[in-house]
């Protein structure tokens, strides 16, 4: 039975503290270090690996609740501790393995993939936290806590997914913005869906700080990913990628960085998996950040020696525009076990990697346009080879962020030559003009097409 496993909250950096998971706690009460989750390995090793790939696959994307969803399907190695009727879910996970083989023959890979987590009901990788933290709240909540509402700082996409699963569950939630620095397509998104939203005149760093003393002095919980259990949900990407290559693990897989428990809870997925046996082999493990937010950039060039956080700049990957990320000594550590790889993307070069591979069927967002960047890069250096096989996590949905879109394609971002523009062209409503305006856009290769060899279009 599920309910027969435990996880439980303890102290990551090393005095071993031990925390419930329905206690309202978010540090090591000892000592002040982040918390992690951690399970009932040698319970869970019980089990043979055969009878998790087996049961997996049996609930993956099906319908019997809640195990249908990417998250709970694996509840066992997620949060055995929540009972299904407290489980909020909205179909989580179960996104696209997209193999991206244009893209990736045009800059020298011959076996690389596109894993679309944006492909999500909020539209980005949020949900798969959010999932467990607003289901432990939910459960707090019957158990008699007094919980007033659920509380985020966030760049955008982490207040979707906290705005839809609590109005779910019919629980209030907070969100502080920096004001002028979500698009309107992110800020529509928990307005949409009733929570109470505080544009503050500070960066996403300011507001985290305030978040946190809201959350410190009141009854409200905090959602942010200094919670490990948003981290649980997270972890299930490395385990889908995983189980969607027939239980195969990929030689490389790439992340955009920005407050880094994406990064983390990736590589925790792999290590479970490899202390369960379903794996025998970790991938190496490649983080990219935005030049002009790059902490994690700049310690890994002196080998993780030392971490000095920094005042980010204003940058197109907005959701990533974080300086003092939460999670930097718990990516730091896993880079450390993966032979990870540091890499850093320019304004110029985000934006042209997002909108080359859309040339080949993707929506990039402005952080997986980091990645790709990163990926060019390396790929370019030698440091990923031509024959690894590559999985690239796209983090969020490009109808998001209609503004970078038009912008690049108008030539109006500052910063960014727009080598790969594709303007609307204005014609008269006249078949010569039309027919005439096709041929020669065929004729200068815009579109890859060889012209027909016909006087009439085919």
């Amino acid at each position: 039975m599920v309910e027969s496993y435990k996880a439980w909250f303890q102290c990551a950096s090393g005095c071993d503290e031990r925390y419930e998971l329905n206690q309202i706690v978010y540090s090591c009460q000892k000592c002040g270090g982040l918390l992690e989750v951690r399970h009932d390995m040698d319970r869970l090793k019980q089990k043979e690996p055969g009878y998790w790939t087996k049961l997996f696959g049996k609930r993956y994307m099906r319908t019997e609740w809640p195990y249908g969803s990417g998250v709970w399907g694996k509840k066992e190695l997620v949060c055995p501790n929540i009972k299904n009727e407290n489980i909020v879910s909205l179909y989580e996970g179960g996104s696209n393995l997209f193999w991206a083989q244009r893209f990736g023959e045009d800059i020298g890979l011959k076996d690389l993939w596109i894993k679309q987590c944006g492909n999500a009901h909020t539209g980005s990788f949020k949900d798969l936290g959010m999932t467990v933290l607003v289901s432990m709240v939910k459960q707090m909540i019957s158990e008699g806590k007094g919980i007033l509402g659920v509380a985020c700082a966030s760049t955008g996409d982490t207040s979707a997914a906290l705005a839809a699963y609590c109005a779910a569950a019919g629980i209030p939630a907070i969100v502080f913005l920096p004001k002028n620095k979500v698009s309107t397509s992110q800020l529509v998104q928990p307005l949409a869906n009733n929570a109470l939203t505080l544009s503050i005149d500070a960066d996403f760093d300011g507001c985290m700080k305030l978040v946190r003393e809201v959350c410190q002095k009141n009854n409200i919980y905090l959602a942010n990913s200094m919670n490990s259990l948003r981290i649980e949900g997270q972890k299930t990407v490395s385990i889908e990628i995983t189980q969607q290559f027939n239980w195969e693990v990929p030689d490389v897989v790439v992340v955009p960085g920005g407050n880094l428990g994406n990064v983390t809870a990736i590589g925790l997925g792999f290590l479970m998996m490899k202390e369960l046996g379903i794996v025998d082999r970790l991938p190496r493990l490649v983080c990219v950040q935005a030049q002009r937010a790059n902490p994690l950039y700049r310690s890994y060039l002196e080998n993780f020696r030392e971490y000095r956080p920094i005042q980010a700049q204003k940058t197109l990957a907005s959701a990533i525009q974080i300086g003092d990320p939460v999670s930097i000594h718990k990516a730091t550590k896993i880079l450390k076990i993966f032979d990870g790889v540091v890499e850093q993307a320019t304004e110029d070069e985000l934006a042209n990697a997002a909108a080359r591979a859309d040339r080949s069927g993707l929506f990039n967002c402005p952080h997986t346009g980091v990645a790709l960047a990163g990926l060019i890069k390396l790929t370019k250096e030698g440091t990923i080879r031509p024959g690894d096989r590559v999985v690239l996590i796209s983090t969020a949905h490009g109808l998001k962020f209609p503004e970078f879109k038009i912008g690049y394609h108008a030539g109006a971002l500052d910063g960014v030559e727009s080598r790969y523009i594709n303007r609307p062209l204005e014609v008269a409503a006249d078949y010569e003009t039309i027919r005439t305006a096709i041929f020669e856009a065929i004729e200068r290769g815009c579109y890859n097409l060889q012209p027909s060899q016909d006087k009439d279009l085919p």
